[in-house]
């Protein structure tokens, strides 16, 4: 039923996979038990949200605003839920060519979004979690490297400047400080 639903939305022009968080204003409805912690796993009411597809709605109207706060946003309500670190993770890291020379870094974050690195969703080094990449993402957001996918990019860094480094695109990004 819930398919039946985004493929009529869809065709009405709705997008659920990037919606117009930047558009919707409404007031504070308040605060929801609702935290995200530094691993990325969801929880409500202290009890973990196991519906991977509720993970990815909530995450879709995720964003954190100019008072560091993050809030579930939708048209008519805007609830403010708790992020120990980061929202989201990047669960595993490829090169991918789309032109001839010119790879660039495509990431999978843990609800499914592929990303595709450059200078606007750059990575950075985050100094809360001991220098462990993340990139920044649209509204506000960001991602933090698993393990394993802090590893892989490790493994395809070139040294620079006496630094590692990767390349996506014509961006250059250190992985060291």
């Amino acid at each position: 039923m819930v398919d039946t639903l985004k493929t009529i939305a869809q065709k009405a022009g709705r997008n659920f996979d990037s919606p117009p968080l930047h558009l919707w204003h409404p007031p504070l409805s308040g605060d929801i038990d609702i935290q995200i912690d530094r691993e990325g796993k969801w929880t409500h009411d202290g009890a973990p949200i196991k519906r991977e597809s509720i993970v990815r709605l909530f995450a879709s109207i995720l964003r954190r605003e100019d008072d560091d706060e993050y809030y579930l946003v939708t048209p008519g309500e805007k609830w403010r839920i708790r992020v120990e670190v980061l929202p989201l993770i990047v669960t595993d890291v490829e090169q991918v060519q789309e032109e001839p020379g010119k790879p660039f870094l495509q990431l999978t974050l843990n609800t499914g979004k592929k990303v595709s690195v450059d200078s606007e969703q750059s990575l950075y080094l985050e100094q809360s979690m001991e220098n462990i990449a993340a990139v920044k993402l649209p509204h506000g957001l960001a991602a933090l490297f698993s393990r394993n996918a802090w590893y892989r990019l490790v493994d395809m860094a070139q040294i620079k400047e006496g630094r590692a480094c990767v390349q996506s695109g014509s961006e250059i990004f250190f992985l060291e400080p």
